[in-house]
């Protein structure tokens, strides 16, 4: 993997940028890259080698969704979760949350290793710390909704280790990763710790200016239990080993990168979406903002998690 300090040789994935770019996966099976485009409400697909991509608009916001293992899609909306079965189809609701959807909505999700749900939401007022981490569990049939962790305004950074022990998440405006023990088969957590605590952004800061490394995002974790994370406003994402230090870093094309995933046949394509609703002059300045580009890195990822039902 390159240092932030080497250059990255990166690529734009397609051609045309998102308002912000979150949610990515490789669905290994179509050998397609998917992802969400929250305020475009739309679902996106495309194919790396050719850049051909397809848009799905939505009723409401997408903040994330994951391939289903019988077909089809899990999506977080605003209000809720929801099953699609084919590209285009019907939307089912799933399961509705006992939040206020006027001011909260879905954010960062995936599925977990045993398949169920997970998904955080933001708090749009950014005011309080409201946010929640539930889980949807529809393996045995009527879904079985769960909340799992609150206390955060805008979740987001959700994955696992490899041995699917331990749960990360993460509260952007707080520059807060956490983590947990996890009981899979219960689907418990605890021991709840801080794994990495980044630097709040100083007064006056600007985009550009140095000082201010950016505060984490969405994330993924490589082979090696390693935790890849999105530095929004950093430029760059950087890598944590399993004890929560930063061991290495990967400066990226535009100052807001949202969340990396592990693609391609051998899992060593790094993608990245990002942030293009921005200022002009940042957007002129980094002309990549709000596309998902790729590069190749060392060391492969783990493979997407299916949805069960």
């Amino acid at each position: 993997m390159s240092p932030a300090t080497q250059p990255t040789p990166w690529r734009s994935v397609v051609a045309q940028p998102d308002r912000l770019g979150e949610s990515p996966f490789w669905h290994p099976g179509e050998r397609r890259l998917y992802w969400v485009d929250i305020p475009g409400r739309r679902l996106r697909r495309a194919d790396p080698d050719s850049g051909a991509a397809e848009s799905w608009a939505m009723p409401q916001e997408p903040g994330c969704f994951a391939p289903a293992r019988r077909g089809g899609w899990v999506i977080a909306l605003r209000d809720g979760m929801y099953r699609a079965h084919g590209w285009g189809g019907e939307l089912s609701l799933l399961h509705r949350f006992d939040y206020d959807a006027t001011n909260t909505r879905f954010n960062d999700g995936k599925a977990d290793p045993q398949g169920r749900f997970w998904a955080g939401t933001v708090f749009e007022p950014k005011t309080r710390a409201a946010g929640e981490l539930y889980s949807l569990d529809c393996r045995a049939g009527a879904p079985r909704a769960q909340r799992m962790a609150d206390g955060v305004t805008t979740a987001n950074g959700l994955a696992w280790s490899p041995a699917g022990d331990t749960v990360y998440w993460t509260d952007t405006p707080r520059h807060l990763v956490r983590a947990w023990d996890w009981d899979a088969a219960n689907n418990r957590l605890s021991n709840e710790r801080v794994f990495h605590q980044f630097p709040s952004k100083p007064s006056g800061w600007n985009v550009g200016d140095p000082g201010y490394g950016g505060r984490p995002d969405g994330a993924t974790v490589d082979a090696q239990g390693h935790y890849w994370c999105a530095m929004f406003e950093g430029g760059r994402i950087v890598r944590l080993s399993p004890a929560g230090e930063i061991v290495d870093e990967i400066a990226t094309p535009m100052p807001c990168p949202t969340m990396p995933c592990f693609g391609g046949d051998d899992l060593r394509t790094l993608f990245v979406t990002s942030a293009g609703d921005r200022p002009a002059t940042e957007r002129d300045r980094w002309p990549q903002s709000g596309h998902v580009v790729a590069t190749r890195v060392d060391v492969p990822g783990l493979p997407v998690n299916f949805f069960i039902d």
